[in-house]
């Protein structure tokens, strides 16, 4: 019931048989594969750091290949965070241990 889905809340987690779903599959695979790769280039272009997963937009579309078949596009648009170097000395906060 659609009405029933949009008042439960997402939740992270991960079940091993989705990826018997062959799209879910094959996507995987690909990030996988390619994952290396995907890393140098962002940290190439954009610096040390990582993609967000929270500030996190996807659009999924088509375009057509030069054979004339339809091909899926996957576009992942997420913010770039740099790594930072965090001191001790630079913590604000006390330690509640202290």
């Amino acid at each position: 019931d659609l009405d029933a889905m949009q008042h439960n809340f997402p939740f992270r987690s991960f079940d091993d048989s989705i990826l018997k779903e062959p799209n879910v599959y094959r996507t995987y695979e690909a990030v996988t594969h390619y994952g290396e790769a995907i890393k140098r280039i962002i940290n190439e272009q954009c610096g040390d750091g990582i993609m967000s997963a929270i500030d996190f937009y996807l659009d999924v579309g088509t375009t057509t290949g030069k054979h004339g078949e339809k091909r899926v596009v996957i576009t992942f648009n997420g913010k770039f965070l740099p790594h930072i170097e965090q001191a001790q000395e630079d913590n604000s906060a006390k330690s509640p241990r202290n």
